[in-house]
């Protein structure tokens, strides 16, 4: 299965009605994993799903709530 399928199909399941961007996840998942350690990018894209639905679940919302934990991220010490 696609990762696209499996996101189409996941949504409807969980009644979501949302076209998923899915390449700004992957981007925010691997540098939560790379910048911080493996486990924070499962953690990272849920709280970030969680504040973006929080804000109201708009795509304006989703990729602010995307820029700033990539910036986090990423951030130098």
């Amino acid at each position: 299965m696609s990762l696209t399928s499996w996101s189409e199909q996941l949504s409807d399941a969980l009644g979501l009605e949302l076209e998923v961007d899915i390449d700004p996840i992957l981007d925010l998942a691997r540098d939560a994993a790379h910048q911080i350690e493996r486990p924070a990018a499962p953690l990272t894209t849920f709280l970030v799903g969680y504040a973006a639905a929080m804000r109201g679940g708009s795509n304006d919302d989703i990729a602010d709530c995307i820029d700033i934990a990539t910036e986090l991220a990423t951030q130098k010490d």
